[in-house]
């Protein structure tokens, strides 16, 4: 594209992973997350009390990392890598953004099943946005984003097309 303000960027991405419960799973799962990223995992707690699954508000039930810069680019491609740069049109949200799932943790490369471990999936989201974005997180005066400012599913997969080689299937 011509224009800097419009080009798309990679704002952040987001490896999650949930297990409904604490303890033990749950320090399991931080540590999969730290040998996968190199960054430490934040605990999730629930947000509402679900009786039929057990799940208590303000009780720990996953983790998370968020990646940024250099760390988000670098996973992305070895998780793209993984689904063998193929996405599902369904993937990608109105709003631009990308979310897609890993069945499990040893698919990437360098990992070895650990027995004492276990087998964990994680889901991973990425947040697109464009220079300017800044407006509307900022403290003082925050604005909306305008309509034509904003990314659309066809500009996000056009990018993901040309910077990954990621092959959009329906």
């Amino acid at each position: 594209m011509s224009d800097v303000m419009r080009t798309p960027r990679i704002s952040k991405v987001v490896v999650n992973i949930g297990v409904g419960e604490a303890g033990d799973r749950l320090n399991k799962a931080q540590r999969v997350l730290k040998m996968l990223t190199n960054h430490q995992p934040k605990v999730t707690v629930a947000k509402v009390t679900n009786r039929d699954l057990g799940v208590r508000e303000g009780m720990p039930i996953g983790c998370k990392v968020t990646l940024r810069r250099n760390d988000a680019d670098e996973f992305l491609r070895k998780a793209l890598a993984i689904r063998e740069y193929r996405l599902a049109s369904y993937s990608y949200d109105p709003e631009g953004n990308l979310s897609f799932g890993i069945s499990d943790y040893t698919d990437f490369e360098g990992m070895k099943y650990d027995p004492e471990i276990g087998i964990f999936g994680m889901d991973i989201s990425v947040v697109f946005s464009r220079p300017g974005y800044r407006v509307a997180k900022r403290r003082i005066a925050p604005k909306r984003i305008p309509r034509e400012h904003r990314i659309t599913r066809e500009e996000t997969q056009a990018f993901m097309r040309e910077r990954f080689k990621v092959e959009v299937v329906d």
